[in-house]
Parts: C-alpha cells; sequence; structure tokens
C-alpha cells in the first residue's frame, strides 16, 4: 500500500454513495421512457450519474432523439415520480457508521452534492440520524450563490471546504497558491460516480471511489483521472490507512 496522505477534513457525495438513489433515478426514468417504448440502459445511465439535472437529463435524451417529448415535460413528469419515492430512499451500507464515525471523533465534514437543493431535504428528511450530523454543512448543485461549474470540474467540492468547513484552499477558478494546495491535499473526498471521481482528483483532495458494480465493468473509458482507492463498499474503509482514527465498535 502505498503512503497516503494524512486527512484532516472529509467530503462526501450523496447520492449513489450514502443512500441508494440511484435505484429510484432509474425506477422513475425508466417509467416514463417506458410510454414511449424505451429504456434506460446501465452505458446510458453511467454517463447521466454525478451530473446537475439539466445536463443528466439532456445527455440521456440525446439517446433517444425521437422521443416526442422535451426536456422540461421529461423532467416534470420523471420528477414527480420521485418526489412519492423519496421518503423511502435508504441508507447504503456503511454510510451511518462511518458519518457517526467521524463525528464522534471531531473529524470536520460536509455534503457536496450535485442535487438540487428541495431534492436533498426530501432525501434527507427520514435518515437525520445520520445527515442531521452536518449540522447544515452541505452545498448543492443548485446553489446559484457560488456561480460552481458542474462535475467533472472540482468547484462543488472546493465551495465545500471553504464555505462549510472554513479550509482556505482557495478560489475554485484560480490558480492555487502553495499553502492552499497543502490545504487542499488534507481533504479526502468519497464519490461513487465517474463525473464525481473526475472533480474530486482535480480537487488536489484525496478520493476515494466507491462505484456501483456495474459502473466498474464499464471501466475509466478515455477519463485519465484516476482515484486513489477504490472500494466495493463503504464497509470497506479503513480510517487508520488515511491518518484516520480507526473505527473503535469491532
Amino acid at each position: 500500500m502505498h503512503p497516503r496522505n494524512k486527512i484532516e477534513y472529509v467530503l462526501f457525495d450523496m447520492d449513489g454513495l450514502l443512500i441508494d438513489s440511484e435505484k429510484i433515478y432509474t425506477i422513475a426514468t425508466n417509467e416514463v421512457l417506458a410510454e414511449y417504448g424505451k429504456v434506460m440502459t446501465w452505458d446510458i445511465k453511467a454517463g447521466c450519474m454525478g451530473k446537475p439535472e439539466i445536463p443528466a437529463a439532456q445527455y440521456l435524451l440525446s439517446h433517444f432523439p425521437d422521443l416526442p417529448i422535451d426536456i422540461d415535460t421529461f423532467l416534470k413528469e420523471r420528477n414527480r415520480i420521485q418526489d412519492t419515492l423519496w421518503p423511502t430512499v435508504p441508507l447504503l451500507p456503511g454510510a451511518k457508521r462511518l458519518v457517526q464515525h467521524l463525528k464522534k471523533h471531531g473529524i470536520p465534514i460536509a455534503v457536496a452534492t450535485s442535487s438540487r437543493r428541495r431534492n436533498f431535504e426530501m432525501k434527507s428528511a427520514n435518515l437525520q440520524d445520520v445527515f442531521g450530523l452536518f449540522e447544515g454543512k452541505v452545498i448543492c448543485g443548485d446553489d446559484k450563490q457560488y456561480n460552481m461549474r458542474g462535475k467533472p470540474e472540482p468547484d462543488i467540492f472546493l465551495t465545500a471546504a471553504q464555505v462549510c468547513l472554513g479550509r482556505e484552499v482557495g478560489d475554485p477558478q484560480s490558480v492555487p497558491n502553495e499553502e492552499q494546495l497543502l490545504e487542499r491535499e488534507k481533504g479526502l473526498i468519497f464519490e461513487d460516480a465517474l463525473p464525481g471521481m473526475q472533480a474530486a482528483r482535480r480537487s488536489g483532495m484525496s478520493v476515494i471511489w466507491v462505484p456501483d458494480s456495474n459502473l466498474l465493468n464499464l471501466g475509466y473509458g478515455p477519463v485519465t483521472e484516476r482515484a486513489d482507492q477504490i472500494l466495493k463498499s463503504l464497509e470497506d474503509f479503513r480510517p487508520e490507512e488515511w491518518g484516520l482514527p480507526p473505527f473503535d465498535d469491532e
């Protein structure tokens, strides 16, 4: 095992990493597409994951040029179905234990999600034993006040580190100085989507990629960024490898 940076703060993506929301996205999307005899395959879904809502929908619909509905109609119907399902979304294995462990040991944590804030609130409402621990330290994809570019650009992670945790990592769209680079190296990001992994890598922080096995089977393709570590599940994470306190409940 190669030496790892000693971590002082941790950032989490949400969809597909902390919660099993990707299943709901798939159900809702395919319910809409089924009316037109279409289906979203895994290779199409992989290209949507990690993107903000509109770019993801544009990518999806580009694969169905003969679909007789526009993007606004598609999103309205898909979101209607999703809204009925969000209260049922479960945590993914290892998420609760990891977040509670970091909180217990005073490690600064925040969420950086491409989800719209209204969706974040719906998804997290029944999971406050985990999301309440972030104490509102959450950056969402539609937080327009920060003028963020979407993943795979690193803006959302750098914004979360700066705004939520007070880390002096520099402006996302400016060249960082040496002190800002060193501050970035103290951060660890957990991601599941390929654009999110790229964004995390470009931020200058360390990144642990926890992809769905279907996504991993597709490989990196033309992507040049590489994760520092790839895990099958958050359950496989070992904090002591990163200079963090080891789990004390074993």
